[in-house]
């Protein structure tokens, strides 16, 4: 399933935020401030209130989600983590080397960290946007503005994952915070990161090690079938399921060339598009949101609530810790998800050794990978007010991107279906694996430059602007 969690415009709040004293002490209640009008303790957040490190954070984390999903718009979903079903092959043929090395460089330094980035911040932005509204006396209308936002981010999100692209997220975010963030606004920063590693936790051994051990199961079934074929025994009813479920598990795995070449034909257009994606899409927004993805994705909101609460995100811990962060962080995930790169690539990408090499550790590889990520990057922002002014410039675009989130999501998926499957280009299924990083190189460039022109004119994106119009059922100033 691709997933690219997006950072919602929400996390962006006022300066006045309450700063822990320090990082292994609580929050303190957010002051009291009497509204002069009861409209604008819910009003929506202006530029100048933003909070520059989250933008940032979100900026990169948008546009670093792509390098994951541009796999399933250009290679299919079959292909999203491991590209075993390719018209031009990957890992052998003449590019192997390079498409090789992006491989384990995706792995290594992105794969699920993105994600996990966002979905922190997504967690960050309940706190932020009910505090403030809570702290200038909002009462019972920060609930109400909250659950509006929501419930028109679900639509959002039906819409983008039946009619642009299925790999939608926007309808599991919001369904995740109408559903259970709200009640956990409150709790304390200990108590959000324990509860959301115990969530994790649950989901890893659930899912993932559900699946490898059902895998394990059934080449067990499968092995004493085939004894039983050798010695000329007849099968049994058990042997026959075991043998129909192993060539369903290869047939999803290694998709065979008859049914490559059909998912190709059946993406030429969007009409065509539609119709083929129309069951993957309703399976993301019913049977994967809630039993997998929601226990993937809640834990790591509730880290966000935890890290936000810490003062992390805002940039308001000391270099040291982020140092300790970045180092302890990486030094932990990059050995673990390379080693597991390793040896399902030297083994030729067996199923069940896979599994148990990336899938089964996949959690313990990006959760320490994520916040590394994250302190590296507020390392190097904090280091760019001191200087190194090329950083700045970056981070300032990277900004840009984060504030407009919502609208730079959206574009980035109608560019790639159109790419790749809506115009007579129609790139899906043929570009080499290697190529498909021009794509993402481009469309950083558009995002960098569309946000940076954009928001030089007006105060918010085209979609921000017209979700906040709609979540207050009033036309919102736009241009600055």
């Amino acid at each position: 399933m691709s997933s690219n969690a997006f950072p919602l415009d929400s996390i962006a709040t006022t300066d006045q935020a309450p700063i822990p004293p320090a990082a292994n002490e609580e929050l303190a209640d957010p002051p009291y401030i009497e509204p002069i009008d009861p409209m604008l303790a819910t009003r929506p957040v202006a530029p100048e209130e933003r909070i520059s490190s989250v933008d940032v954070l979100r900026g990169i984390s948008l546009m670093g989600i792509l390098i994951m999903n541009v796999c399933d718009f250009g290679l299919g979903n079959t292909n999203y983590t491991y590209p075993l079903a390719t018209v031009k092959p990957v890992f052998n043929g003449p590019h192997w080397k390079i498409n090789t090395a992006l491989w384990f460089a995706r792995w290594i330094f992105a794969e699920g960290k993105m994600r996990a980035l966002f979905s922190m911040l997504f967690g960050a932005g309940v706190i932020l946007l009910t505090g403030r509204a809570e702290a200038r006396g909002a009462g019972i209308r920060a609930a109400d503005i909250y659950t509006r936002r929501n419930m028109w981010l679900m639509l959002f999100g039906m819409i983008h994952c039946f009619f642009i692209w299925h790999g939608d997220i926007l309808f599991i975010y919001a369904a995740a915070a109408l559903m259970l963030l709200f009640p956990f606004r409150n709790l304390k920063p200990k108590t959000l990161l324990w509860t959301g590693c115990i969530v994790l936790v649950v989901n890893t051994l659930l899912v993932n090690g559900g699946q490898t051990m059902g895998m394990v199961s059934v080449k067990k079934s499968v092995a004493t079938a085939h004894a039983h074929e050798a010695a000329h025994k007849p099968l049994t009813e058990d042997d026959k399921s075991a043998l129909e479920n192993n060539q369903k598990l290869l047939d999803h795995w290694r998709l065979s060339k008859e049914k490559m070449y059909k998912d190709i034909a059946d993406h030429k257009s969007w009409a065509k598009a539609f119709v083929a994606d129309a069951p993957d899409a309703f399976q993301t927004e019913t049977i994967t949101t809630f039993p997998i993805v929601m226990g993937d994705w809640f834990g790591m909101m509730l880290l966000g609530m935890a890290l936000y609460k810490l003062g992390f995100f805002s940039l308001k811990l000391s270099t040291r810790t982020y140092a300790l962060c970045a180092v302890i962080g990486l030094g932990i995930s990059w050995p673990i998800v390379a080693l597991g790169a390793y040896h399902a690539w030297k083994g030729g990408f067996d199923q069940i050794q896979t599994y148990l090499w990336l899938q089964v550790p996949y959690d313990f590889g990006r959760i320490p990978g994520t916040i590394g990520n994250a302190a590296l990057i507020l390392l190097l922002l904090r280091a760019s007010s001191h200087g190194l002014g090329l950083l700045r410039w970056l981070f300032a675009r990277c900004a840009n991107v984060g504030q407009m989130a919502l609208s730079n999501y959206l574009l980035t998926s109608i560019s790639m279906r159109a790419i790749f499957v809506w115009t007579p280009l129609h790139w899906y299924g043929y570009l080499d694996y290697y190529k498909l990083y021009y794509c993402v190189a481009a469309m950083w460039l558009v995002n960098l430059t569309f946000s940076t022109l954009w928001l030089r004119y007006f105060r918010f994106g085209p979609i921000e602007w017209c979700w906040r119009s709609l979540t207050y059922w009033k036309r919102q100033p736009m241009r600055l």
